[in-house]
């Protein structure tokens, strides 16, 4: 189908939550896409940071067909072959950051991974401090999810207006203030939901020592620390976990979605086994959470990335993307870690419409605030790309 059949099947048949870009995108490999014209374009968004080893990865593509000719789902009432090996596979990964072994709950995406730490969390804390104990604090900017639950823990009051009354017991300060923190966590809270960079509050990462102090803080009132990984995790930031650029920063609970699937539906929830412990059978539960397809895609995706040492890589194409980035006219601020960056626009540049007009030169990203663009490459980017993607917006600020 061409775009215009495309445009009119999507707004007569598809609810119109979306403000959809003017593109449809029929294929992709690697860094590149092709839209229903055949128009390619070079990919530094990856699907919001989600499709972290590039489009239709062979080895992960070979692991799909395989799996979906096996064996797509059963029930989580019972065992499956792929979601016990890629807890383990989690577990070893955060026991290693953390020195902490855990347990790990599976779901479909990152809010549903953040609902089941939130629950995880008022569980725990009524367990250990009474029926009051369920407040949950985050940090104004950040983003959590859609849901009913995690929307009420997103620090964007605009996002909230229209779905209120939303669930109680949740409360957020300023972003990197651990004085406004400790101010609001009273006896009633049972943890704090932090993002080590908000990824949708405009590439902002934690400034040095805030993560500390917010693990200090939590240990002194007995309170968990949750870190949202689901943008950052596996790799993204230049560590397999955006809270390891922190010193010795061991979370209790760790959310993860996007990069795991390399685009397949997965989210997980991590916790230390004496939290995770605070859940019963029958506590928690998803249909689809952990089945044979999306685990083992995952345990495809952790393969790749191990293989590929893609901290590493995001490290050093995040350097070259960075340094890029400031020789270009009308940046005047280039931030974020590894390969979640955003650049900053000069007064008067309004960031949507550069993204609109790099679409149609070929370039994907987007602007993740009014005044500057986030650009979130696949993991394993090259050199090329890079230089392609600086040229192209070379041309698009150059007066």
């Amino acid at each position: 189908m061409n775009y215009d059949e495309l445009w009119k099947l999507d707004h007569e048949h598809v609810m119109q939550t979306y403000g959809r870009q003017p593109v449809a995108f029929v294929r992709g490999e690697g860094t590149r896409l092709w839209d229903s014209e055949g128009k390619e374009y070079v990919d530094f968004l990856a699907g919001l940071a989600t499709v972290s080893l590039g489009h239709a990865h062979p080895v992960v593509a070979a692991a799909i067909a395989e799996q979906a000719r096996t064996l797509l789902h059963v029930s989580n009432l019972y065992l499956n072959e792929c979601q016990p090996q890629l807890a383990e596979r989690l577990d070893l990964l955060l026991t290693s950051a953390t020195g902490t072994a855990g347990q790990v709950f599976f779901a479909n995406s990152g809010a549903e991974a953040n609902e089941c730490a939130i629950k995880l969390a008022r569980r725990y804390g009524q367990s250990h401090g009474g029926p009051d104990r369920f407040h949950i604090l985050s940090a104004y900017n950040s983003f959590h999810g859609r849901t009913l639950t995690t929307l009420a823990a997103t620090g964007q009051p605009q996002k909230q207006e229209t779905f209120q009354p939303l669930p109680t017991g949740f409360r957020q300060v300023e972003f990197a203030n651990v004085d406004a923190l400790a101010a609001a966590m009273d006896e009633r809270v049972c943890a704090v939901l932090l993002e080590p960079v908000q990824g949708e509050g405009g590439v902002q990462p934690a400034p040095p020592g805030y993560l500390e102090s917010v693990r200090a803080l939590c240990d002194e009132r007995e309170a968990l620390l949750m870190m949202d990984e689901v943008q950052t995790g596996l790799g993204r930031t230049g560590r397999w976990f955006g809270f390891e650029h922190g010193d010795d920063v061991r979370p209790d609970v760790v959310t993860l979605a996007k990069a795991l699937g390399n685009g397949m539906p997965i989210g997980a929830c991590w916790a230390r086994r004496d939290v995770a412990a605070a859940f019963k059978p029958g506590d928690h539960a998803t249909t689809f959470g952990g089945q044979p397809l999306a685990a083992r895609a995952a345990l495809a995706v952790l393969d790749v990335m191990e293989q590929e040492n893609v901290p590493r890589r995001a490290q050093e194409q995040g350097k070259r993307l960075m340094d890029g980035l400031r020789t270009l006219p009308s940046v005047v601020d280039v931030r974020g870690v590894g390969l979640l960056v955003a650049a900053e626009l000069a007064e008067g540049i309004v960031a949507g419409d550069v993204a609109a007009t790099c679409l149609e030169r070929g370039l994907v990203l987007n602007a993740v605030t009014p005044t500057s663009l986030r650009l979130a490459p696949p993991l394993l980017v090259t050199d090329a790309d890079i230089d392609t993607a600086i040229e192209i917006l070379r041309g698009v600020l150059t007066p």
